[in-house]
């Protein structure tokens, strides 16, 4: 098995539900279970500013699923909660991205793993960090916690809501 770790986002449809009901989902991922989940953070969009602010949070699953295998299991759980793909950037019910599949690479045109945006993403980067922690090895050698240190900190807050996973019976 191999650890991935899954980045949550949601602003639209009551953002709180969206995330848990994606969690109950990823539970459910044939060949997957769920190590833990991150607090959820509360971030501004980095898109239009005309849409309200996003929840995220990180979760790390070991799998069997090959990364395009997952990447399709996560598009089916998004399309299920009203996932609609339209203005880059825009609002949304539900985001679920690959961020890193163990200390594999991929560069294909539907993925790209690590994701393309981790590195500048601190709604990615903190929940991430609280998860893994600081001495998590990115693909590129890094250690997380060296990258954190490295964009001067984090603005970001951590809500009170908490995201709980149940084992799969």
């Amino acid at each position: 098995m191999i650890c991935a770790y899954i980045g949550l986002g949601a602003n639209l449809d009551n953002p709180a539900g969206q995330l848990a009901r994606a969690v109950a989902a990823i539970t459910e991922l044939p060949q997957s279970l769920i190590q833990g989940v991150s607090g959820v953070y509360q971030s501004p969009p980095m898109g239009p500013q005309d849409q309200p602010d996003y929840l995220n949070a990180v979760l790390a699953l070991m799998t069997e699923l090959t990364p395009g295998a997952l990447l399709g299991a996560l598009q089916g759980i998004e399309n299920a909660q009203g996932r609609q793909r339209g203005e880059r950037w825009g609002a949304r019910t539900l985001d679920l991205d690959i961020l890193l599949y163990g200390d594999q690479v991929v560069s294909e045109p539907q993925l790209q793993i690590p994701h393309p945006g981790l590195r500048e993403r601190d709604f990615v980067l903190q929940p991430l960090l609280e998860l893994a922690g600081p001495k998590l090895v990115l693909p590129s050698g890094e250690e997380l916690g060296t990258l954190v240190a490295g964009r001067g900190g984090s603005t970001l807050e951590r809500t009170p809501l908490q995201l709980v996973h149940h084992s799969k019976t």
